[in-house]
């Protein structure tokens, strides 16, 4: 491990907390970039790393991650690992929620004047799957901060200021689960949406087909 990301692990270690430092540039092994975020347990180790599958191109150099990354903190559940970018594009944030993220980890440095675009794509991301999104922005002023925590209704449980801000919400996976039974505002049940005896639908895009067996999420994870 390289010095820069075993002193990142110290930090965890020292505070016995869970960490993600934000993402740091990469060095292939092919000479090329990406941009990778990083999670540390308290005891300091690195438990999980993803590599950006959406870089901001035509302003990001980096080459894009083929890998969805879902993490289990045993305090929360299961953390879905996301960075910036991302969040623009919804097959990432729904993959996610599939794959039994209770919450997703968007890190972000949004230099640019589109925050305001970002704060609306953390709460329908939120909404449309379901889960907590945490829109965690740089701030003043490197950054627009704003950093943003939305609930699985999309309701915004707290949104930072411009400058260095600390916002401190609960995360709970039996939140996540109620909402899916019971529906968002208890109406909409997104991901009770087809039956055994529906047709799959084509995706001429991804030249596949939604298929109804597997529409449904693995479990959310809870505590441990």
């Amino acid at each position: 491990m390289i010095p820069f990301v075993s002193a990142l692990g110290a930090i965890a270690a020292k505070h016995q907390i869970w960490l993600c430092p934000g993402s740091i540039g990469e060095r292939d092994t092919d000479g090329g970039f990406r941009n990778t975020q990083l999670l540390f347990s308290p005891d300091g180790a690195l438990v999980a790393r993803y590599r950006k599958m959406f870089p901001w191109r035509p302003f990001e150099p980096h080459r894009p991650g083929t890998e969805f990354v879902v993490a289990n903190v045993p305090e929360v559940g299961a953390f879905g690992l996301s960075i910036c970018y991302d969040s623009w594009f919804p097959e990432h944030s729904r993959h996610l929620a599939w794959m039994g993220a209770n919450t997703i980890m968007n890190v972000v440095k949004t230099t640019s004047d589109d925050r305001e675009q970002e704060l609306i794509l953390a709460r329908a991301n939120a909404i449309v799957n379901q889960v907590y999104m945490l829109s965690v922005n740089c701030a003043h002023p490197v950054g627009r901060g704003r950093s943003i925590a939305v609930d699985p209704e999309g309701m915004v449980l707290g949104e930072a200021g411009l400058g260095e801000d600390t916002l401190v919400v609960r995360v709970d996976p039996d939140t996540v689960q109620r909402v899916r039974d019971h529906g968002t505002a208890g109406t909409n049940r997104v991901w009770s949406q087809f039956g055994p005896d529906d047709a799959p639908i084509s995706l001429p895009l991804y030249d596949g087909a939604l298929e109804p067996s597997r529409w449904a999420p693995q479990q959310p994870q809870s505590r441990s």
